[in-house]
């Protein structure tokens, strides 16, 4: 048996550039790992089938999980013959919440069953396979900070974002990313980041000035109403950035001080159920048993 940490995943800033022909979405994204974990086990079994079990009721166990989609993708790409796995998630990421929770547990297969089967696959083969089920799951293989492009396969590494306290809030709603891209599809006026100025200053790991210019284009596309009221309570903390990540719903901040970040963590918390405080990690999906 394997056991791996996943780790959830923020978007330091988003922008989407356009649709694609394929109907996938061209993006431009600064992706960073936290330390906010699933687990997952693999191990060999005798039934022929892939199985999904998972702690939370509302997590698929079928052919509709992602982890059970990359599964079945690693066995047909390598040709290994499927005597039976039993992939067991334990799940702390919030679901639909964007924070990469199924592309996560999604990597973590790839990355176990490769070692598993002694497949001797290299991470950019892995994320190939991942790429196919999901575009966040190459960022999740390797990690990181992380500038990601085209539908999110395309990564280039970036000074590590190191030094910082992250506190993530999930309100208690989620938020379909799929009517998330539908939204930007009906509307003309999207304001664009400033993508020229952001990889010139995170590049040269000048994080401090890169804060005024992140944003998160999915913040004019999706309506979370408690996002103002976090935000707000993020900043009378000195949170050096407040954003969304990913579709949402879930906000985040970034703070340069621990003592700032756990008080803000005391006040969410008497509001929200899921609040977290995180460190930066400069790995994916990695096997620790």
């Amino acid at each position: 048996m394997i056991k791996l940490k996943a780790p959830a995943k923020i978007n330091l800033c988003l922008d989407i550039l356009s649709t694609l022909d394929n109907g996938y979405h061209s993006v431009w994204m600064v992706m960073q790992s936290v330390d906010l974990y699933d687990t997952v086990c693999i191990e060999k079994t005798n039934t022929k089938t892939i199985e999904i079990e998972c702690d939370k009721p509302n997590i698929p166990s079928d052919k509709r999980n992602i982890a059970w989609k990359v599964a079945e993708a690693f066995f047909n790409k390598t040709g290994v013959e499927n005597q039976g796995i039993r992939i067991t998630i334990n799940k702390n990421i919030p679901s639909s919440a964007g924070l990469a929770g199924g592309s996560t547990d999604g990597a973590a297969v790839l990355v176990g069953l490769n070692k598993l089967f002694d497949s001797g696959l290299t991470e950019h083969e892995l994320c190939e396979i991942g790429q196919e089920i999901g575009a966040d799951i190459p960022f999740c293989v390797v990690g990181g900070t992380a500038l990601a492009q085209d539908i999110g396969q395309i990564l280039s590494r970036l000074p590590d974002f190191e030094g910082y306290k992250i506190v993530l809030v999930k309100p208690d709603r989620d938020v379909s990313t799929k009517q998330a891209y539908d939204t930007f599809e009906s509307k003309s006026n999207i304001r664009h980041i400033d993508n020229a100025k952001i990889l010139h200053l995170c590049a040269n790991g000048d994080y401090e000035n890169s804060f005024r210019y992140f944003e998160n284009v999915f913040e004019q596309l999706v309506e979370v109403p408690e996002r103002v009221e976090i935000k707000s309570v993020m900043r009378q903390h000195n949170a050096s950035l407040a954003l969304m990540s990913g579709s949402g719903p879930c906000v985040y901040g970034v703070f340069k001080n621990e003592t700032d970040a756990n008080e803000c963590a005391e006040i969410l918390k008497k509001s929200f159920s899921d609040v977290f405080v995180c460190n930066c990690v400069k790995t994916g999906c990695e096997i620790f048993e």
